[in-house]
């Protein structure tokens, strides 16, 4: 239930689970379930493959990293209505979580190393192409959630354009190109990084803000009762002094 004691329900719909699911990713729709059902609200997750439409209803996404292989099929099938019905729920209200490949293709496109550009959806301002380098290690980003910890394993090279704001300031770690000091992007309740980890358990605070711009988008203005975070917070701390240490 939410802070109000009325029940409460939500459906979240996993974008290309069988595809894009490397690096723990799947976990962040595991702490998204969990988080809810010590609420009792009861979340439904809706597996979103190649060919299946955006079902109605879907209050929160996630769309994890992939494969160049797996991305050039998500980019074809992504292209027209889907990507749209995606757009459409973000402007009405739908969290997003997006990480590495989903996150490039969610941009404008994705340009590989000696292939033809995979268009994105265009939901955030910002375009990726292929870099010579891999970012591998621990990441700690400055955000309005507090600091953020994951792990980065990416060698795209991801640039924001003017319309876009970034997720954070990195302070372990590479971020979006290694170069600006961004990581990440945030729009309306959408938001895209390289963090895995996944990133969800260690962090929270934005697995619940998560949680709470969902219920909104079906319930309306509600509040999400407080768990007891102890271990999460203890996870959190030593994922940040151990990048800290590292850096």
């Amino acid at each position: 239930m939410s802070g109000t004691g009325r029940a409460m329900d939500l459906r979240i719909g996993w974008l290309y689970g069988g595809k894009m699911n490397i690096y723990g990713d799947r976990g962040n729709v595991l702490a998204l379930m969990r988080r809810a059902a010590w609420r009792r609200i009861a979340a439904e997750t809706v597996d979103i493959g190649l060919g299946d439409p955006i079902p109605d209803g879907i209050d929160a996404f996630f769309f994890g990293g992939g494969q160049d292989r797996e991305q050039i099929a998500v980019a074809r099938d992504l292209v027209g209505a889907k990507g749209a019905a995606i757009r459409t729920a973000v402007e009405g209200g739908a969290a997003m979580l997006a990480v590495c490949g989903g996150y490039q293709l969610l941009g404008h496109e994705y340009r590989p190393h000696g292939a033809a550009p995979l268009p994105g959806i265009g939901l955030f301002d910002l375009v990726t192409e292929a870099g010579p380098e891999r970012f591998i290690g621990n990441i700690v980003v400055e955000t309005e959630f507090g600091d953020l910890v994951g792990f980065e394993n990416h060698s795209g090279l991801t640039h924001l354009g003017s319309g876009a704001r970034p997720l954070g300031r990195v302070r372990v770690g590479r971020g979006n190109n290694g170069r600006d000091g961004f990581e990440g992007a945030i729009y309306r309740n959408a938001v895209g990084c390289y963090l895995h980890g996944a990133l969800l358990p260690k962090n929270p605070v934005l697995a619940d803000w998560l949680l709470q711009a969902a219920l909104r988008r079906r319930h309306g203005d509600v509040e999400l009762a407080p768990l007891d975070d102890a271990l999460e917070r203890t996870a959190h701390a030593e994922a940040g002094k151990r990048a800290l240490r590292a850096r």
